[in-house]
Order: structure tokens, then C-alpha cells, then sequence
């Protein structure tokens, strides 16, 4: 695997996604927030309760291309329908956390465009996300099941194309996936846990960012 050192990440680099259904809106200011969750969903949910149990500021939207409704049942990977039901109270009980704590979700909102920033002045703010309704700047941002290919753009714009480099690489740029695994639908407990282990990340990334930012002024 790559070492995290030999990964050259350019100073701005842009991966264009627009698409004709989703124009960017004028005028809008650009707002600022610790992470961003692209995708929607069960697991779109569960990362960003967990983001909001660790007291992370996070921003919730969808994918440049979400998932179509299928016309046929889904493929379940041999997922048991008790398993589904399980997985339908959660995701129940989890948009009741959404409300009741007034999580930033915004299914209307889609991204579009990703520049990464390097240096030590934008650690903070790395990664600025173009979306239909303005621009948002973050420090992380988690990718969920329907993003996917949207994740293979911005790894593929920094030079991160073999499989042996996207974990060190995404590690790296501070991003994270949640919602993929071997099944065509993974388990709802190997989502949680994703959820509950990239928040940690998160959590801990910008601990030692802000443990940093705090040794230098001193």
C-alpha cells in the first residue's frame, strides 16, 4: 500500500459532475460546516446521527445522480425480510433523531462539483463542494451507496485510480465511505458500525487538527 507521504495531492483540484437536471443556482453565499454528507437514505441517517452525537457540525445532501426507483424488487444479498423490517424501524427511529434534533438534512440539495485544497491554511475547510442551491466549504466529507461513483471521480482527479491506494488515499483527503459492503444491500448492522467508525475518525482527525492548530499559535 502507498505510503500516506507519496500521495501528491495538487493545491486545487476540481471534478466537474454537472449534470442538466441539476443547475447551480446564482448568488448564493457559501456557508461553512465541519462535515458534509453526500447521499441519502438509511445510511445518510446513521452517519450523521453519529456526526451528531461527536457534536460535529455536518450538512446532509444528495448525490449529483441519486438512485432511481427500481422497477423491480431489489436484490436483498440475501438479506432475511425480518432484517428489513428491522432495518425500516431504525431508519424510522432515526428520522425522529433527525427532527427532534434539527439535523441540517437537505434531500432537495444536490453536489455537483468537489475542489480539495492542500496546504496547512485550509486544513480546516479542505474540501469546497459546489451545489445546486450555493457552495459549501468542509473538512471531511462521507460519501454513502448512492454517491459511489462520485467518490471514483474525486479519488480518480488526485491520482488515487488502484484499488491498493483508496483506503491510504481517502484516509489522506479526509473523506469516507458509508453504506457499501460484499452484500448488494449491506447488513443494517455493518451500517451502523461504518456510521459509528467514520464518525470516530472524524471525531479524532479533527481532535488532533484543532490540538495542532492550538501548538502553533502557542
Amino acid at each position: 500500500m502507498m505510503a500516506a507521504t507519496k500521495i501528491a495531492l495538487p493545491r486545487a483540484s476540481t471534478v466537474p459532475l454537472h449534470t442538466p437536471s441539476a443547475p447551480v443556482l446564482q448568488g448564493k453565499t457559501t456557508e461553512s460546516t465541519t462535515t458534509m454528507v453526500i447521499g441519502s437514505g438509511f445510511s445518510a441517517l446513521a452517519i450523521a446521527a453519529e456526526l451528531n452525537r461527536q457534536g460535529i457540525k455536518t450538512i446532509v445532501v444528495d448525490s449529483s445522480s441519486p438512485l432511481k426507483q427500481p422497477t423491480a424488487p431489489p436484490t436483498t444479498g440475501g438479506i432475511s425480510l425480518a432484517a428489513l423490517s428491522e432495518r425500516s424501524e431504525i431508519v424510522r427511529l432515526l428520522e425522529h433523531y433527525a427532527r427532534r434534533n434539527e439535523l441540517d438534512i437537505r434531500p432537495a440539495t444536490q453536489a455537483l462539483d468537489f475542489t480539495h485544497h492542500d496546504g496547512e491554511m485550509a486544513a480546516a475547510h479542505q474540501w469546497r463542494v459546489l451545489t445546486t442551491t450555493g457552495t459549501v466549504t468542509a473538512h471531511s466529507i462521507v460519501f454513502t451507496r448512492g454517491a459511489l461513483s462520485q467518490l471514483r471521480k474525486v479519488l480518480h482527479s488526485v491520482g488515487v485510480s488502484t484499488a491498493s491506494d483508496v483506503r491510504t488515499g481517502m484516509h489522506v483527503l479526509g473523506l469516507y465511505l458509508v453504506g457499501v459492503g460484499d452484500l448488494a444491500i449491506p447488513t443494517t448492522q455493518e451500517i451502523l458500525h461504518q456510521a459509528k467508525r467514520a464518525s470516530h475518525s472524524i471525531s479524532s482527525r479533527i481532535a488532533a487538527m484543532e490540538t495542532g492548530q492550538v501548538a502553533a499559535i502557542a
